[in-house]
């Protein structure tokens, strides 16, 4: 009986063994998954990133560089556009100050000790390329510039775009002007651009004055505060001016295009320079794209089967009958069913 009993126990060992080290491979499956996604999305941003996109999504989204060849915005853009360091959390933005004295730019600091808190994708400041008549310099604006895989559904996604651009305004207090110089304030863009969406598109979200009662003309800017909204359609459009920057997001992108379809539409169609650096990240994102897909579906392949046993063992079959329809060894058959059954359970598992 004590033989019986060890055998048994062994047995159970053996098999949650099996079952631990089933799990244990796909928790690893998963965080790759992640990892790859993490890297997409942080080569994708530095693509875009890179001055020649910005200026072309500049021509495109911003009334003071209408019409302008891309190749000329580029020098307005000042220094090297920030990427997912410069926190949105109040009083985080702002730069700070040592000794007395204002650290240029955007607070970038303690990036490792603060590494939970949400940043903004891509962030710069860009010259006007005439003076502000109001000035007796040339004024800057600040751009940011956000990345979406698709139209969020846990909230709306303008909502969000309001609050990023509200703390690009409140951000500025003590870096930008100082006390109570609000004429100081800089105009401020978001722009966000949502890929997978049923058709493309470009809006641009702004204030507008409505006199219910009489008229006064109440000084100030009423251009401060712009929000961008590009949706990049699943399917890339044919190049017409409609849509340049939407076929050259697309492209850029796209899950489906090879590394040299990419670089023939940026290179070829739009006169962008294609430096070693470009070419090696936009091949780095491609295999990284190519990997995620490839684990998307045997994940779904995975879960398909999964169902289809669970559904078998419900409505009767054993676990021999289902081992043999599925062409599956009979000891992971009862393995899914245990491990499917335990979750149904123990939720909290």
């Amino acid at each position: 009986s004590n033989n019986m009993n060890i055998r048994y126990i062994r047995g159970d060992m053996q098999k949650d063994k099996r079952g631990n080290e089933k799990l244990n491979t796909e928790i690893k499956n998963v965080l790759s998954a992640a990892d790859d996604k993490a890297q997409y999305d942080a080569y994708a941003k530095k693509l875009i990133a890179q001055k020649s996109i910005l200026a072309n999504i500049l021509v495109k989204t911003v009334g003071a560089f209408k019409g302008m060849d891309p190749k000329d915005v580029v020098k307005y853009i000042e220094g090297e556009p920030e990427i997912g360091v410069v926190p949105i959390e109040p009083g985080m933005t702002n730069a700070e100050y040592v000794s007395g004295e204002k650290i240029k730019g955007f607070n970038t600091e303690d990036n490792e000790i603060n590494e939970g808190m949400i940043r903004f994708d891509i962030i710069f400041y860009v010259r006007m390329p005439l003076p502000d008549k109001s000035q007796n310099n040339l004024s800057k604006i600040i751009i940011n510039v956000e990345c979406q895989k698709d139209e969020p559904s846990a909230y709306e996604i303008l909502n969000r775009a309001i609050f990023y651009v509200s703390r690009l305004i409140s951000s500025q207090k003590e870096r930008d002007f100082s006390n109570s110089n609000y004429n100081d304030i800089k105009r401020v863009y978001s722009i966000w651009v949502c890929m997978n969406m049923p058709e493309n598109s470009l809006e641009h979200i702004h204030l507008v004055k409505d006199s219910i009662v009489n008229f006064h003309a109440w000084k100030g800017k009423m251009d401060l505060i712009n929000i961008v909204m590009i949706g990049l359609a699943e399917e890339l459009p044919k190049h017409e001016e409609k849509y340049e920057l939407h076929r050259l997001l697309g492209a850029l992108l796209s899950q489906d295009l090879t590394v040299n379809e990419k670089l023939d539409i940026i290179g070829n169609e739009y006169a962008i320079p294609i430096e070693k650096d470009f070419r090696e990240d936009v091949s780095i994102m491609c295999n990284l794209s190519q990997k995620i897909k490839e684990t998307g579906i045997e994940t779904g392949i995975e879960m398909g089967k999964r169902e289809m046993i669970m559904k078998m063992y419900n409505k009767g079959y054993t676990a021999a009958q289902i081992a043999d329809v599925a062409e599956m060894d009979e000891e992971q058959i009862k393995d899914i069913i245990k491990n499917s059954c335990f979750k149904r359970y123990h939720p909290l598992y």
